[in-house]
Parts: C-alpha cells; sequence; structure tokens
C-alpha cells in the first residue's frame, strides 16, 4: 500500500529562529512553555472545550474519519510510516524514544493517529507541536496519509483545523512543506493555508540544498471558511 506524505520537518526550526537540530527545538520550546506558561489552569484551560472527549482520547470526528491521541500500540504505525520508502524524501522521523516521550506525556506535543470511523483501521498520522504556548500558536509538523485517492488528506485537514481552532482556542496553525511537493501544497492551500515564506536552501538533502514553503491559517480566516460552508 503506498504512503501519501503531506509535509516536511526541518532539522532547523524556522520559525523560532533557532539554529539546532528539531528535536533539541521541541526540548527548548517546551522548556520555554514551562518556563513562561500562559495561566494552563485558568485562561488555556478554558478552550478544552471538548475536554472530557480529549481526556478519553477521541479528539475530532467527522463522516469517515476520526482524530485520536494516539497510544504506546501505535508507536511501531508511526515509526513504520516515517521511515517507508515513499515518505523518505519528505519527512525527518523522531525516534522511537521521542515518541515514546511525546505519547506518555502529552502536553506540549501531542501524536495524532487518523482512523476510520466505522473500520476503526489506522489511516495515517500527524503530529502537532505548541500546545502549551501562552501566543496559542500550533505548528502542524507531520502530516502523513497512508490510504491516498479517498480523500483522506482533505478530511483529516478539515478535522484537524476544526480540534485546533475550536476546541483547542488556537489563534494560528503553521507547517513546512517542500516546495516540489506539489499534491500536499494543492491540498494545503486548498483548505485555506497561505504563503507566508519561502526559506531558500535550508535542508541539505542527499546533497542537494532544498527549500521549504511556510504556510499558515490564522482563526479568523478559519472561522470565514466555516460561515461560507467550507469546513465540517
Amino acid at each position: 500500500m503506498p504512503f501519501l506524505p503531506f509535509t516536511y520537518t526541518p532539522y532547523l526550526s524556522f520559525h523560532y529562529m533557532m539554529f539546532v537540530p528539531y528535536r533539541q527545538s521541541i526540548i527548548i520550546r517546551t522548556a520555554l512553555s514551562l518556563a513562561f506558561p500562559c495561566p494552563f489552569n485558568v485562561k488555556y484551560k478554558e478552550s478544552f472545550r471538548n475536554e472530557g472527549v480529549y481526556m478519553e482520547g477521541i479528539l475530532k470526528e467527522g463522516p469517515r474519519l476520526r482524530l485520536r491521541r494516539a497510544g504506546e500500540a501505535d508507536i511501531d504505525y508511526i515509526c513504520d510510516l516515517q521511515v517507508a520508502k515513499d515518505n523518505s524524501d519528505y519527512i525527518v522521523p523522531f525516534s522511537r524514544t521521542d515518541h515514546e516521550s511525546i505519547i506518555m506525556q502529552a502536553k506540549a506535543s501531542m501524536d495524532i493517529i487518523i482512523e476510520e470511523r466505522e473500520s476503526l483501521e489506522r489511516v495515517g498520522y500527524l503530529h502537532v507541536t505548541g500546545l502549551l504556548l501562552a501566543s496559542k500558536e500550533q505548528e502542524w509538523t507531520h502530516v502523513i496519509i497512508e490510504r491516498k485517492g479517498l480523500g483522506y488528506g482533505h478530511e483529516a485537514m478539515k478535522l484537524l483545523k476544526a480540534w485546533a481552532f475550536e476546541d483547542m482556542g488556537a489563534h494560528r496553525a503553521w507547517l513546512d512543506c517542500k516546495d516540489y511537493n506539489a499534491r500536499a501544497l494543492h491540498l494545503y492551500e486548498s483548505e485555506g493555508m497561505v504563503r507566508e515564506a519561502l526559506i531558500r536552501e535550508t535542508i541539505l538533502h542527499r546533497g542537494v540544498y532544498e527549500n521549504l514553503v511556510i504556510l499558515g491559517i490564522l482563526d479568523r480566516e478559519y472561522r470565514a471558511r466555516k460561515r461560507a460552508g467550507l469546513e465540517l
């Protein structure tokens, strides 16, 4: 079964302008969010409008798919997706240890499984970080759809946006994508994400310097799409 990668995670964290490996940037951003948090137990917790479902693991449900928090039983699946042949040019994989830590804590960042509602079969994986930032800005780091050609990428993105902006109270979400990943760029832009920047020759991949496109969406842009009937 072919895999369909939709985004690329750089070793350099552009948005925070920190020239450190991505794993270290996660540690640094987590430490900063803990050192200078928003009043999570009061103000930010209000954004957990669906807190009961969130705590149970189900984040959002759509017509065919649902998003849920990944568990330990999903780690092998996630690791296999990251290193699948069709993904290797687009994804910088996290280690198994990274995923174990992310899944155990699930605070500043989270692994998310995309699965079919009826069969409960897994069809993809997402990684989201920035969940404790006072700025309420999320980074959608990994977006991998295993089953392509079924419209699952569009539904997964709609569910992710609904969860981020409606349930989590996010102000902004962003991601990066290699500039030649035309399929992914089409998906993101058709789902309302705006090209914000081009980082030239920022990644050295197999001896070639490659460009990254930064795309983002704001809460007001999401709500305008919602009013226009373009969201779930």
